[in-house]
């Protein structure tokens, strides 16, 4: 068995080494507490250079992260074999598999090659762009890109995380209501990468002249994004400073809030549903007023007395009675991972839609009843401002 892994991993090495690698598939866990289904591990074309890049599929998402060699070869080791017994590359030269039996006794099959390195492999321009970053006035004045509209290399990741916000946002929109005047809140707004994106997706791409305000505690920096919106010609944004609970309860069509701390996110969402937001979308970030109640729960207390699993199972309850409270007010909501935990872990989303086929209010508030009893807690703190 060993003979054979050490074979298969000296077939990779080579074929990484002499460019010939192109895929390499993992597959098969090898039990049930393996949490993932399957790697993916193949090469392509950046800046010039071929790099290579893992995915690994959980079942409700992707975790993707580029890898050095030794990396990739270090990463095999510990899979193949172990936690997955089926492996499949692909290179230039040939096709090799290499299969686990139920003794664990591993078998290797070398085939003609069936894959070529071709256009597919460039990542550069493989992905739409959103945002572009030529003659962008907003990404030069915000360090993401150099004076001749470059993205800096230091910033790759944050240009990259503001196109798929913008991806995230267009497949929110009605089309259809959309119009000049067009009413978006966005409430913590920070240094407004995405609130300036934003405007420029739908004033640019779409060819509305919608209405954004952008709220920030930090004046500093509420002078600073006006400064750059009055520079790119935004006429239709504008930042102002205050508070989430400060801010007046006036109709607007979406309301944005991303990373608003602990209960400022329910602050937020409340606003936007007494304000008859079409759209909500928001990225919490810290759980601390549920987590404190959830001390108190004995039917979960054996897992919960672990401070790491207290956080992370405060994050999910949490966020799900949000999701719910929103549905039970006439929203259909999802909850996903915005990006990959390698930006950032401050990574889930969630979005609702006012649609009029919205759930059950009273069978909503029951289920939310439901949780709040198993994990000992007394309330949630957007319960009460809804």
């Amino acid at each position: 068995m060993l003979e054979a892994k050490f074979d298969f991993l000296k077939t990779v090495h080579q074929a990484l080494e002499q460019k010939g690698f192109i895929q390499l598939t993992l597959s098969k866990p090898a039990n049930s507490e393996v949490a993932f289904k399957s790697v993916l591990i193949k090469t392509f074309m950046s800046k010039q250079q071929e790099k290579i890049q893992s995915v690994t599929s959980f079942p409700t998402r992707d975790i993707t992260k580029n890898l050095t060699i030794d990396e990739t070869l270090a990463l095999l080791k510990q899979l193949v074999g172990d936690q997955l017994l089926n492996a499949h590359l692909f290179t230039t030269t040939n096709d090799w598999e290499m299969r686990y039996n139920r003794k664990r006794v591993a078998r290797i099959w070398k085939k003609k090659p069936s894959k070529k390195k071709g256009s597919e492999q460039h990542h550069d321009h493989q992905k739409k762009q959103w945002i572009t970053a030529e003659n962008n006035i907003y990404l030069k004045e915000l360090g993401v890109t150099s004076a001749n509209g470059k993205v800096l290399d230091k910033k790759y990741d944050k240009f990259r995380q503001i196109n798929k916000y913008i991806e995230t946002i267009s497949h929110l929109l009605d089309v259809d209501s959309l119009r000049n005047g067009y009413r978006i809140v966005d409430m913590g707004s920070g240094k407004g990468y995405l609130t300036f994106a934003l405007y420029d997706y739908l004033s640019n791409t779409l060819n509305i002249t919608p209405k954004i305000t952008g709220v920030e505690l930090r004046g500093e920096l509420v002078d600073r994004c006006n400064e750059i919106s009055n520079e790119a010609g935004f006429s239709g944004l504008a930042f102002r400073t205050g508070r989430i609970e400060d801010y007046p309860t006036t109709p607007m069509d979406m309301l944005i809030a991303l990373h608003a701390c602990d209960i400022a996110t329910d602050q937020a969402i409340a606003k936007g549903i007494a304000s008859g937001a079409a759209v909500i979308v928001c990225a919490p970030c810290c759980h601390k007023q549920v987590r404190i109640d959830m001390k108190g729960s004995k039917l979960f207390h054996p897992m919960l007395k672990h401070g790491i699993l207290l956080e992370r199972q405060a994050e999910m309850l949490t966020d799900a009675i949000r999701s719910l409270l929103l549905e039970a007010n006439g929203y259909k909501t999802k909850v996903f991972e915005f990006i990959s935990t390698d930006h950032t872990g401050k990574n889930v989303m969630i979005t609702a839609v006012k649609h009029p086929k919205a759930r059950d209010r009273a069978a909503v508030l029951h289920e939310i009843a439901m949780l709040k009893e198993q994990f000992g807690l007394k309330t949630h703190h957007l319960e009460t401002l809804v």
